[in-house]
Parts: structure tokens; sequence; C-alpha cells
């Protein structure tokens, strides 16, 4: 049992100490967290709680939060959703039914896409138990697009977002003549592929799509049959969206199957796939991400200290900057509204502007879109110039080679937001 994991155990242990607590403090401030904490991205989930799980000690350990019924606490609570979307509709009836009007969720877009209607119809019909949604990953556009609600707010940047900032990488990278993509068979994966089309058309039109493939979410199993396409296609490199095991045992595949392109990855930087592609990746698996350890900045480095510090297990490590900036954004607009009551915490939400290690985000009332810096990663052995910290105890890092400010990667939205009146 690692270190992390006892200490959870000794935090349950101490929840009898809670209605104490409360009675000096109010109530602690129940945060639900439906993620698919079961099943084939459960690293992918676990990985998130970590990292939630630290931001709200941090929180909690200045005092919480100041209410109007004086200082809480935050309280975070897990639901498992195996990954699956009416396991999560059914976890998001348990947690309003257990008092937590604050909801997480984010390893899924299609899970985002039903908890954001079935939470715009909780809040329509139950005026008294209206929720507040806040994703930390779920990057369909068209969540904050067509789809944007009052009640969701996105932490991550969306697909396009990303993809803008690897295809500024791939315009400058002239080896490549053609890719193949590989994307998950849903609404994430097939916006990126209709994405990566329209900007490689402008960035790049002498790029040739050799081609288009789009692969079951979490059920293959053995990808050597698709690497095996992706090394007889003569691709240069491969555009991919997938993710957790998915992304794990398809640069495993084409390292064995002998392919030596690029893989342009959103998620190449951690979950395994590191250690899957070995020194076949040096130089070859580029990432884009919301921040990186190797940021070069001392802010930066011990910020990434303080994470190895509290998680020295290397299985534990993966780090999301976005979500310590959800978190300070939650606790700034509690204390912004006085109060967790959905409608003035949404409009609180709405204007977050917080910054953490040397890192800002911006909320964007006009469709609940985080605007925040993005940067591009190259993997490279750790110790070469640039790769101070590797990856999950792997030998391999990224070394940064493009950052972008906020507003190089915002895009305008088609969002026509409805506010409640």
């Amino acid at each position: 049992m690692n270190k992390f994991r006892r200490h959870l155990l000794k935090t349950l242990a101490a929840a009898a100490c809670l209605p104490a607590l409360a009675s000096a403090q109010g109530a602690p401030i129940k945060v639900a967290m439906i993620e698919g904490f079961s099943g084939g991205n459960a690293n992918g989930g676990e990985s998130m709680f970590r990292n939630i799980h630290w931001a709200m000690e941090r929180v909690n350990q200045r005092g919480g939060v100041k209410t109007r019924d004086g200082q809480r606490q935050l309280q975070l609570v897990r639901y498992d959703s195996k990954g699956q979307i009416e396991e999560a509709l059914a976890a998001l009836r348990s947690a309003i039914d257990d008092g937590a009007r604050i909801v997480l969720q984010g390893n899924s877009s299609a899970v985002a896409a039903a908890l954001v209607e079935a939470i715009n119809k909780q809040n329509e019909r139950d005026p008294q138990r209206r929720v507040v949604y806040l994703n930390y990953a779920a990057v369909d556009p068209a969540l904050t697009n067509e789809k944007c609600s009052f009640w969701h707010f996105r932490f991550d940047a969306h697909a396009d977002m990303r993809i803008a900032a690897l295809m500024s990488v791939l315009r400058e990278d002239q080896a490549v003549k053609s890719v193949y993509l590989v994307n998950p068979d849903y609404s994430f994966g097939q916006g990126v592929a209709r994405e990566v089309r329209r900007q490689l058309a402008l960035q790049r039109p002498d790029v040739k799509i050799v081609a288009d493939e789009l692969v079951p979410l979490a059920r293959i199993k053995d990808f050597a049959p698709y690497a095996a396409k992706i090394k007889a296609s003569g691709a240069d490199a491969v555009i991919t969206g997938n993710f957790s095991n998915d992304l794990t045992l398809l640069v495993k595949a084409a390292r064995e199957s002998g392919f030596d392109g690029r893989f342009y990855t959103f998620y190449g930087n951690a979950l395994g796939a590191p250690a899957a592609i070995g020194d076949a990746g040096i130089g070859k698996v580029i990432a884009v991400a919301d921040w990186l350890p190797n940021v070069p900045s001392a802010q930066s480095e011990a910020f990434m200290q303080s994470f190895r510090k509290r998680f020295p297990d290397p299985a534990d490590d993966y780090v999301h900057m976005r979500l310590q900036l959800m978190v300070e954004a939650l606790a700034q607009s509690i204390e912004k509204a006085g109060t967790t009551d959905a409608v003035p915490l949404a409009n609180a939400l709405e204007h977050a502007s917080v910054s953490f290690a040397g890192w800002v985000g911006t909320m964007r009332a006009a469709d609940h879109q985080f605007q925040q810096p993005l940067v591009v990663g190259v993997m490279d052995r750790q110790g070469a110039p640039g790769v101070k910290f590797d990856v999950e105890g792997s030998g391999y890092g990224f070394r940064v080679v493009r950052q972008f400010p906020p507003p190089k990667v915002e895009m305008p939205t088609s969002c026509k937001m409805v506010r409640p009146t």
C-alpha cells in the first residue's frame, strides 16, 4: 500500500471527527467526483483523483473556504461510473441525494455530454437542488459551443485548441510528408479527426493523410493489426487522440512492428506510454498539455518537487496543473459567492481568474471555456538538456519545445448561453 493510499485511509478514518469540525466551521462542502475508477481507464481516473485530492488538501490546510456560514472544508467524495454513461447518470443521482451540489468529471466526452443534459434537466425541475458541473478533461469542443450550458465549466483546453498547438509544431516538421490518424470512435475522436484534417489543410496542405482510423474505446486488447497497417502505409507520423491503455497499447504495438515515425499525441506524456515506447520514442513522441513537468521556471520546478514529495510512488506520477487551477478557481468562487448555491456560484465561476505556481487561467464567461497556456514537448531521456524530470520512473521525460500563452490558442465560440432568470 503506497503512502498516498495510507494517508487516504487515515483521512477516511478521521471522518468521525467531522461533526465536531462542522460545529466549529460549518458543514463540509461535498464535492462529488464521478469518474471511471474501474474499467479500461481506471488509471486515468485515479490520476485525476490524486491531483484533485491534493489540491483540496492545500485549500483545507489553509482553513478551507470562507462562506456566509463561516469557514468550511472541501470534502471530495468518489463515485465510480466505470466509464459508462448509465453508471455516471446513476452516480449523479446518488451524489445529489447525498447532498453534493458541485460535481466533477472529465475522462469521457460522451459521459460529459450526458451529464450536461441530465444536469440541465435536474436544475430546471428541481431548483432547490441545482448542481454546478466542473469538467477537467472532456475536450469535445461541442461542450462549450452548441451544447454549452450555464451549469457547465470546462477547465481543460478543448480538442481544437490542443490541435492548434500540435499543428503549429507539425507545421515546422518538414520530415513529415504523410500522416496516419488513429482516434477513439466516439464524439471526441471523430471531432479530432475532422479538426486535424481542417487544420492540416490550412497549415500543411502538402501533408497527405494516408488513413483515418477510428477504434472502439477501451475494447481493443491487441493493437498489432493497427500497428501493421500503420507500418505498411509508409506514414511518417501518427496523429492520435487515444488515451490511457488505448494509447499505451497502440504505441507499444507500433514499436514492436518496427514503425519509426513520430507520434503527435494529446496524452503521450504519461499513463505508461513513455515506458512502453522506450528509446524508440526519443525525439519521436510529441505531446500537447496544459503544463509539463519540465517547463523551464523555478516556480514550476518547485511545484513538481512538491508533487513528488506528496506522491513518491512512480506509479502515481501524473501531474495536472489545470486541476490545481480548477480547485483554486472553485475555492475563489465559493468565497466570492459566499455560498455553494448554484446560481451565485456559477455567476462567480464565470469570472474566475487564478494563478498558481507561475501558471494562470481565466474563465471565459461567454462559453465557460477556461483560457490557459498550452505547451508542447518531445520525449527524451532523463538527464538530457531540458529534461530534469522523467515520467512514472520510466527514465524518459518531455523537453518543452513550444509554449503558447492563452491568446495564441484561444478560439471563437458558437455558444448561445442561456442564463437562469
